[in-house]
């Protein structure tokens, strides 16, 4: 125990733990106007199910209308209210200005959204009410929803990704959204999952879900059996589905919840209204759906070795790296970046000069590249972006001539380019890195203006025939505002990025940011210098690889430390 020092407020905002639970306390008899404002505020970060607590410093009316589900507030920090100020004429009472540093904001789909740090001012309004004790003061005016700090926001609620299909196709999307911790997340999610993609996503998804399903009345709680079953009971507006839409509703539940720390979900039951089984769906009949099928069979990854071919890296430290077949790892082809195709079959490969970009065959020997654009830039800054694979089998890279800049979509990776647009424009900005998702719904990328780089996603839209969509992306938004620059992106899962970047005035950093732009103090990763370009498997249990220049190429294997594992060589890639 300290003996000396100065006694400091301790903010609810510097809680970090976990595992600590809040209960909140009711206002004390006679409570100062100041003391009903600090208490709300503290109730508001507490475990209390549905702010029973948060409501007694409300007046009945507003107890009533308050709806702290309509959306929350993230600050930097906790919110600190000003001095008091004596109401007007009309408007009786006290008011605080409540102030802070907003960060992100929560909508009334759980959706997050990262915004760049702006100043945020409201007011919390009191007024003396009659109650049982006499007259006591009450908030008879406040902001909607919840106003929370950022480490309070991370102690209570948590990231889940929902899951639907992308439009027209039998593929998982991810859909980020936020629970709160231990308020039975099981149920939580699939609720959320039943009341529809979030805003921003939904133009390229769909769910299986008949408009209008939720759980059959009366269920307030979802629970497993003992075989690790779970029954998901639903009303009459799923009854009449068919056998084959009902599994892929399942399908939807299983991805859901798999992401659920602590649930094991062997297979999920949906009964009709009546009781009856509609269907059953076991894991890995749900497999089948995954966003990168090919994610787990190899887990190789490859890079461009010493004399400008592609090779693969080795399993085990101790062992030496070993070319692909064909004219990319021969040497034929010398390239500066490479990418290779989801089934490993295929790779592109950007010449040295960053002038062209090649194809070819990696897995046989004998066989032609084919040269797909020729960039018109002056330099090699200013030429070809490296490449990237989506999960239907098309490749994307942008051409970075000021003169003409392009966005390039190649069909199946061959044939000519077809030029992706940018509903919403670049505003002068220039596109550096283009990743696109297993999924193919969203893509991220690097942006350059002026002496800044930042992060982006936007959202693969496809309109007009489905054999030749018209193909733009829509609604970019900041993946990483946070960052003052980022200098490499890589795809590490369905809704999670591997970025490395660094804040202002900071130093470098590799860490894990959520497509939605939310990320955490556990996200950030052990140090590496002079980080150039960073590779990531969908399969989130497969190793960071990073290209440094002071150390080369290097893995972080879950739970681990950076390791060489080849001392010369560049852009390291996973298929993709």
């Amino acid at each position: 125990m300290p003996t000396s020092g100065d006694i400091r407020a301790v903010k609810a905002s510097q809680r970090a733990d976990s595992q600590v639970r809040v209960e909140a306390l009711p206002p004390q008899k006679g409570a100062m106007p100041s003391e009903v404002v600090a208490g709300f505020l503290e109730a508001m970060t507490s475990d209390d199910a549905d702010f029973a607590t948060a409501r007694a410093y409300l007046t009945p009316e507003m107890a009533k209308k308050w709806r702290p589900q309509a959306g929350t507030t993230v600050l930097a920090a906790a919110p600190v209210p000003g001095a008091a100020r004596e109401g007007g004429r009309d408007n009786p009472g006290i008011d605080f200005p409540l102030r802070g540093r907003q960060i992100a904001m929560v909508d009334d789909r759980h959706a997050y959204q990262a915004i760049t740090p702006s100043k945020y001012q409201k007011t919390i309004h009191l007024s003396r009410q009659s109650g049982a004790d006499g007259k006591e003061w009450r908030i008879d005016s406040l902001p909607e929803g919840l106003v929370l700090g950022a480490s309070d926001f991370q102690r209570n609620y948590r990231s889940v990704n929902k899951y639907y299909f992308a439009t027209g196709r039998p593929t998982m999307v991810a859909d980020p959204v936020f629970i709160r911790q231990r308020m039975d997340p099981v149920t939580q999610a699939v609720v959320a999952l039943l009341d529809g993609p979030t805003t921003w996503l939904e133009p390229v998804v769909e769910s299986r879900f008949p408009t209008g399903t939720t759980l059959k009345k009366g269920v307030k709680s979802l629970t497993f059996d003992d075989q690790d079953t779970l029954k998901v009971p639903l009303n009459e507006k799923a009854s009449g589905v068919s056998t084959s839409q009902c599994n892929r509703m399942a399908a939807q539940i299983l991805f859901t919840l798999k992401g659920l720390p602590s649930t094991r979900v062997g297979q999920v039951e949906l009964p009709r209204a009546n009781g009856t089984s509609l269907c059953v769906l076991d894991s890995d009949q749900a497999d089948g759906y995954a966003p990168d099928p090919f994610a787990t069979r190899s887990g190789k990854q490859y890079f461009v070795d010493d004399k400008s071919r592609l090779a693969v890296l080795p399993g085990d430290a101790g062992n030496k790296p070993s070319n692909v077949p064909g004219p990319l790892g021969s040497g034929e082809l010398p390239m500066s970046q490479v990418a290779v195709a989801r089934d490993e079959s295929t790779a592109a490969a950007v010449s040295k000069d960053f002038r062209h970009l090649h194809v070819s065959s990696i897995t046989s020997d004998g066989t032609a590249a084919s040269s797909l654009v020729e960039s018109e830039g002056g330099t090699p800054e200013t030429r070809l972006s490296a490449p990237s694979w989506d999960g239907r089998g098309d490749l994307w890279i942008a051409d970075r001539d000021p003169e003409r800049p392009a966005l390039l979509r190649f069909e199946d990776g061959s044939g000519p380019p077809k030029e992706v647009r940018i509903l919403q424009g670049l505003g002068g900005a220039r596109i550096e890195s283009v990743k696109v998702s297993a999924d193919a719904t969203r893509i991220a990328l690097l942006l350059t203006e002026g002496e800044e780089t930042t992060l982006k996603i936007g959202r693969v839209e496809r309109d007009g025939p489905k054999g030749d969509p018209v193909v733009s992306i829509a609604e970019l938004r900041q993946a990483a505002p946070q960052m003052e620059t980022v200098t490499a992106v890589s795809w590490a899962g369905p809704s999670r990025l591997a970025v490395v970047g660094k804040e202002a005035g900071g130093v470098q950093q590799v860490r894990h940011i959520q497509t939605d732009g939310s990320s955490s103090a556990a996200a950030v990763l052990p140090g590496l210098n002079s980080v150039r370009t960073v590779a990531a498997s969908d399969d989130e249990s497969q190793p960071l690889v990073a290209h440094s220049e002071s150390d080369g190429i290097v893995r972080l294997p879950p739970g681990g430390n950076w390791q060489t594992v080849v001392i010369k060589g560049s852009s390291p890639v996973y298929p993709g």
